[in-house]
């Protein structure tokens, strides 16, 4: 499914002037409106939004497609909130079929990976009274004093928002604290969906969308980096993901300092919201393309691939994306407990071929995109001449 050029669409006479007026705006390098980005989610065809799609993303980043090497650690799946999308949290009252790691437990998963070439540890989890200020602040120092090399990404708004308010600390002094302590990038989980008529709803009590950017803009002001993720496909309309795009755009205009974002897919099982309909392959597709279109200040766009699958991973590699995530290697419960692919494990040599299948260029990054190894001409000793995708999609 690899979508047509932006000069064949630009020369299509049946273009809607809509779209072409959209077109020549994507090809000059020009910002389009939220009302442009409300149109595309109405009217654009999968295949226009692929043309210009990727060509944003051949301009900024060619072939190039990164992934890193990295492993999860998840210090408890019970919470004190119960957002309705969420299949991964145990509420307080069920504690007992859930988990709650000690600092110790924490350590010991760190350090089974101490022979391994990981560059990032992901930390992220529930919200329980214990894991606060000075217990984050340890586990941060503890993991740099272990292994300086080991880039510590961890927690969102969700954690922060509510151990600064338990320790009466305002945002400054607290993400000052967590850099200090070792903290050096920031995942970025827990923005939903920023307007507060979905939010309420899916994710009521959590802190707000004004809260969960502006936790993201004193990180950035300290001169440090994260992600923005978007949940998308549940009961939200077009009009609220591109409200969330345009809130995204303008604080990247602020500060610079958001370096991916990432369409996270609602996954229906084992939730509140299990009645609802999961979007589809062509959906999921056009919602990556226009979140690369609409977020021209961002850097990167990454496909989470344990949630989305593989092959729609692969697909999306022509529609804007050009990052795929990393190993996991077996060690995040959070979208499998959802539905998403069960233990989503791959090696390094497994990327590698994914991308290289669909004829592009496999870079191994660190978590600031600083390039480790860049595999264009590393050979494996059974690598296939093959080029394609791995399976065709029921779309």
């Amino acid at each position: 499914m690899t979508p047509a050029s932006i000069s064949t669409v630009l020369r299509d006479r049946s273009l809607a002037p809509g779209l072409r007026a959209i077109a020549e705006k994507v090809y000059a390098g020009q910002r389009i409106t939220p009302e442009e980005g409300l149109h595309l989610y109405e009217e654009a065809p999968l295949g226009y939004l692929g043309a210009l799609a990727n060509f944003i993303r051949e301009e900024k980043h060619g072939d190039k497609t990164y992934f890193n090497r990295n492993f999860h650690i998840e210090p408890t799946n019970v919470c004190l909130y119960t957002c309705t999308f969420c299949s991964y949290s145990r509420r307080i009252k069920k504690r007992e079929d859930g988990w709650e790691y000690s600092l110790e437990e924490i350590m010991d998963i760190v350090k089974k990976y101490d022979d391994q070439p990981v560059t990032e540890v992901h930390i992220v989890g529930g919200v329980l009274p214990q894991y606060d200020v000075p217990f984050y602040a340890e586990l941060f120092r503890r993991i740099r004093a272990h292994r300086p090399d080991l880039h510590v990404k961890a927690l969102t708004p969700v954690e922060y928002h509510y151990i600064f308010k338990k320790a009466k600390i305002s945002y400054e002094e607290g993400m000052a604290l967590m850099k200090e302590a070792g903290l050096q990038s920031m995942p970025g989980g827990g923005a939903e969906i920023f307007h507060p008529e979905i939010r309420d709803q899916i994710a009521g009590g959590k802190c707000s969308g004004d809260e969960w950017l502006r936790i993201h803009e004193v990180w950035h002001n300290l001169g440090m980096r994260s992600n923005a993720t978007m949940l998308y496909g549940h009961i939200e309309k077009f009009w609220h993901r591109v409200d969330h795009l345009e809130q995204l755009r303008a604080l990247q205009d602020k500060t610079g300092g958001f370096q991916t974002f990432i369409p996270l897919k609602f996954r229906n099982q084992n939730n509140e919201l299990s009645h609802l309909s999961e979007s589809s392959v062509v959906e999921d597709l056009r919602n990556y393309a226009i979140g690369r279109i609409y977020l021209d200040n961002f850097d990167h766009v990454k496909a989470y691939w344990p949630m989305i699958g593989k092959t729609t991973a692969q697909l999306s590699l022509s529609f804007g994306v050009d990052d795929i995530d990393g190993t996991i290697d077996d060690t995040t419960r959070i979208y499998s407990m959802a539905g998403a692919e069960q233990n989503p494990a791959l090696s390094t040599e497994q990327l590698v071929k994914m991308i290289r299948a669909v004829g592009r260029h496999p870079i191994e990054r660190g978590t600031l995109y600083e390039v480790i190894t860049d595999f264009r001409d590393v050979e494996f000793s059974d690598e296939k001449q093959y080029r394609g995708y791995t399976a065709l999609p029921v779309v």
